[in-house]
């Protein structure tokens, strides 16, 4: 996952928004949205290369999403799958703050991360890239719109401050929420001028191919856009758009869309 946007305690319909795009290789084996046949409780995508996932729910309402954090430089090809960390939290029944400090104290064995687990009514973020950070700490998340991309939380690059923008309008015009108002903000491809552009190690080219809220490329892109609403009697609805890797502009695969009564 390469970009969430968290809504959380500002539309009065739903307390809990996500909007999220998931950046991938086109190579790497995916499994779209559905619910595990080895954890039938788990409702997410599955990264079929590590058995790990980036967005996923459950049906007692825990919640998890993970970004990397791009700092190519300091990558360790021998690292632990990072996807690991939704799957595990997910399939736990630990507190959402236990789980990070754990994750906190052996987060240097993974690669750059930005961690968010939680539930319907409570999340909290981490990342291993945070530490000269006076908040170090693990972060409650508090109510408002916060955007994570391959930095840290509320860093604000181009398509960080545009997705927020966007949906900051949806939620101030919107009283019922329709997820393809949401997937029209992730479908984003306008490309930022270069002085806006971070530098993040990968050089200028692929800077100016990652800017947008939706990338594509020969070889890498958007694979996935996905949409969690959760409303004020336990329901929430889960939405993922997959793409096929080739076409300009992208070409929908599918949408699949799930319905779940938090038990």
């Amino acid at each position: 996952m390469c970009l969430i946007a968290i809504a959380t305690g500002i539309h009065p319909l739903y307390p809990l928004i996500i909007a999220a795009n998931r950046d991938e290789f086109y190579h790497r084996p995916t499994a779209p949205l559905a619910f595990w046949q080895d954890h039938p409780n788990i409702l997410a995508g599955k990264d079929l290369e590590q058995n790990g996932t980036w967005l996923g729910i459950t049906k007692t309402g825990r919640i998890a999403a993970i970004t990397n954090f791009r700092e190519p430089a300091s990558i360790d090809p021998h690292a632990p799958s990072r996807g690991l960390l939704i799957s595990n939290f997910l399939s736990s029944n630990q507190h959402p703050e236990d789980y990070l400090q754990a994750i906190k104290d052996s987060g240097e064995k993974y690669n750059g991360f930005n961690l968010v687990v939680g539930d319907m009514h409570q999340l909290w973020w981490y990342s291993n890239k945070n530490k000269d950070s006076v908040n170090s700490h693990i972060v409650k998340i508090t109510p408002g719109i916060h955007m994570i991309s391959n930095h840290l939380m509320d860093t604000p690059w181009p398509k960080t401050i545009k997705t927020k923008s966007g949906i900051q309008d949806i939620c101030h015009r919107k009283n019922t929420i329709d997820p393809k108002d949401i997937f029209q903000v992730l479908a984003d491809r306008n490309q930022p001028p270069d002085e806006q552009l971070p530098e993040t190690g990968v050089g200028r080219q692929w800077e100016r191919i990652l800017s947008p809220v939706f990338v594509s490329s020969d070889i890498y892109g958007t694979r996935s856009s996905a949409v969690i609403l959760s409303d004020n009697d336990g329901r929430i609805t889960f939405a993922e758009r997959t793409f096929k890797s080739q076409g300009n502009p992208p070409i929908i695969e599918k949408t699949r869309t799930f319905n779940v009564k938090i038990a």
